[in-house]
């Protein structure tokens, strides 16, 4: 068997000319994989649900309607052991797990993920919890692509193309939906539709749909009536549910994440966590039950009007609650179902009231159900190809597609403007992985302006009295083209370029002072913004400097940024981004021993803050990845000051993980030896 594995890169690196039939053949491997894994996860589903509801009604129907609470406990607490213990990765909703994988591993998924994310699925899903199987279904088609690379010892680029297209066979075959599978792994997971991985990701979505098609059936997941546009000015209340949309699917992003945050916060054995939010999750399902499970009963009796409007508005905010209780605290599923649910019931209220209001010119409810699905899971996803092609495709109806591409590029503009990152990235970011730091440009976003200008106490100034036969000698003795002009306050005034002072001479203005000739209309930039902010502010006038002033005082100057501070800053910071990388690799390979990622928020009290980085003495196998403060994340370097409320994201060998956490957050001593744990 080891000769096989071996020899098989070993072939299609020889047989270059050949490469495209074997990745093609690996393709069609891993939509087979994705195919019956689709097949055996939702049986393992049905059999779960089953168990708990059937078996559950019969064991606990003493109690009445009231076991239904117990059913999600009992399921968290059969996942919790299984995401904290045998894979971690497990945990959540998984497409950002695979994100993370395809941005710092190389692609590379154990394929004990597999095992541990269809079980723990399955069960959260089978017991009551208000996820959607498209994620886990794309975890695990992703790990599947990634182990088949693993196994043949495939390179870095063709192992990260069979992870997008075990993705892709994984939305291909759970929604019966080929195209929208090539689209979702295109648009989300690798980020763009490069020729090259195209080929591969379509052959593993088809295939992966055939198969799943031969057992699951091939017809639509909803069965809608006939939908139309039924008036021009129908367009402005689609509109309207564009807004809405956007809006509803930054409701459920932010609070999914607040109930992250807050279960993470929580000091309580995170194995125990799933059952607590299964409480939670039983208690609002009690009362609405249409938030257990996917959901997709309830939405096609949307799509059909046949919930009334208040019901619907319970199920906006009842689905929000589920769903975040359930996967805040620790359960493993998906997202897609549950932005699916909550766009239905939305579109479906906003629609019932449309038409109240305008009944000759608006269509069903149903109608802007079908919107608000595509619309809201645009939004949160910022996947709006996606979003429009997989409605295609799960309810098999064209003729709604102007208004649904309208109020979909609508709501993701709205969710654009209120969170740059979607539900899936800005899991990363808070990780401190930024998969737009890609490309080095982006390096700008993540140097404070303060850390590449140079302070006022290292700059020459000149004063409102200045003579310019002065000026024109500390122009000779520094070599420099311009000052900053400071009045009697020490409070920015102005600024004298070279070119000021020459025109001044040759209009012979040989008595004037510096305040006569100087610019008092300054474009100044704050300390705490970005380098990609201040080089808009460069492009805007062309000029060589600009005066840093305090944010809360504008005419107190901190000091200067010229475009070669810029320059300097890029490089310092271009080479600490691949000294990190190296060390990461060096890390990576390391992982047998395993590392962890790790986050230490620093406050009140850590003796880490108000120190330089350099001036901490970290533990052995430690890289300190970024710095997120105030909702930017800072690339770290040596001269960094780490301060009061600062996450600190760092990826450290276990056996130093404690040691970290105390030289951070407890005490600043030499971590000399390990504390295992």
């Amino acid at each position: 068997m080891n000769t096989v594995k071996s020899m098989i890169p070993r072939l299609i690196d020889r047989f270059r000319s050949s490469e495209t039939t074997v990745m093609m053949t690996f393709a069609v491997i891993v939509g087979i994989a994705a195919g019956l894994g689709t097949i055996v996860f939702v049986e393992m589903i049905r059999f779960f649900n089953n168990l708990f509801f059937s078996g559950g009604a019969s064991i606990l129907g003493f109690m009445g309607g009231v076991y239904v609470i117990l059913l999600p406990i009992i399921g968290g607490l059969l996942v919790g052991p299984i995401v904290h213990f045998v894979a971690p990765e497990a945990k959540g909703h998984g497409v950002p797990e695979v994100l993370t994988a395809i941005a710092t591993k190389g692609g590379k998924i154990r394929p004990i993920v597999v095992l541990a994310k269809a079980l723990g699925s399955a069960i959260t899903i089978g017991s009551g919890g208000s996820v959607g199987r498209e994620g886990p279904i794309v975890q695990i088609g992703a790990a599947s692509g990634s182990t088949l690379g693993q196994f043949f010892k495939l390179n870095e680029r063709r192992v990260i193309n069979l992870v997008a297209a075990g993705a892709a066979g994984g939305i291909a075959a759970t929604f019966n939906a080929p195209i929208a599978g090539v689209i979702f792994a295109l648009e989300v997971i690798l980020g763009d539709f490069a020729i090259q991985t195209f080929s591969g990701i379509v052959v593993s979505a088809v295939t992966a749909s055939v198969v799943s098609r031969a057992v699951l059936g091939d017809s639509p997941a909803f069965a809608v009536p006939a939908y139309a546009l039924k008036s021009p000015w129908e367009l402005v209340l689609y509109l309207g549910l564009g807004v809405a949309s956007g809006l509803g699917a930054m409701a459920f992003v932010k609070t999914l994440y607040f109930m992250e945050d807050l279960f993470d916060q929580w000091n309580f054995p995170p194995y125990l966590k799933p059952a607590i939010g299964g409480l939670g999750l039983g208690i609002v399902g009690y009362f609405v039950p249409q938030v257990f499970g996917t959901g997709f009963d309830t939405i096609e009796k949307t799509l059909n009007g046949n919930l009334g409007l208040s019901l619907l508005i319970l199920l906006i905010f009842g689905k929000i609650l589920a769903t975040t209780l359930t996967l805040g605290s620790g359960s493993s599923g998906g997202v897609f179902a549950p932005a699916l649910f909550i766009g239905a019931v939305l579109g479906g209220a906003y629609g019932e009231i449309a038409h109240l209001a305008f009944p000759d010119i608006t269509a069903a409810s149903g109608a802007y159900a079908m919107v608000g699905m595509a619309a809201v899971f645009a939004g949160a996803a910022r996947a709006p190809i996606t979003a429009i092609i997989i409605l295609f495709e799960m309810t098999q109806d064209y003729r709604i597609i102007l208004p649904l591409m309208f109020a979909t590029v609508v709501s993701t503009i709205i969710a654009q403007h209120i969170e740059a990152e979607s539900i899936y990235t800005l899991k990363l970011k808070l990780r401190g992985i930024d998969l737009r730091a890609k490309k080095d440009l982006n390096l700008m976003r993540s140097i404070l302006v303060e850390e590449a200008m140079t302070p006022i106490k290292e700059l020459a100034v000149v004063r409102l009295k200045t003579t310019l036969s002065d000026l024109a000698q500390l122009f000779q003795d520094t070599s420099h083209h311009g000052f900053i002009v400071l009045d009697d306050d020490d409070q920015l005034y102005g600024v004298v370029a070279l070119s000021d002072l020459e025109h001044a001479l040759e209009v012979g203005k040989t008595d004037a002072t510096v305040a006569d000739i100087c610019t008092t209309s300054v474009l100044t930039a704050f300390a705490d913004e970005t380098l990609d902010d201040a080089l808009r502010h460069f492009g805007a006038l062309d000029v060589g400097r600009i005066p840093i002033v305090d944010r809360q005082n504008p005419r107190r100057v901190l000091g200067v940024l010229r475009r070669s501070d810029i320059v300097h800053a890029y490089s310092h910071a271009l080479v600490d981004k691949h000294q990190r990388e190296h060390h990461l690799a060096r890390l990576r390979l390391e992982s047998e021993v395993g590392t962890e990622l790790v986050q230490v928020d620093l406050t009140n009290g850590a003796t880490a803050i108000g120190k330089r980085l350099r001036e901490i003495k970290l533990p052995n196998d430690c890289v300190i990845v970024s710095i997120q403060r105030g909702g930017r994340v800072i690339v770290p370097r040596g001269n960094t000051q780490l301060l009061m409320g600062d996450r600190v994201i760092a990826h450290v060998a276990s056996p130093w993980k404690a040691n970290l956490e105390r030289i951070l957050s407890e005490s600043d001593d030499d971590a000399e030896t390990p504390i295992q744990t």
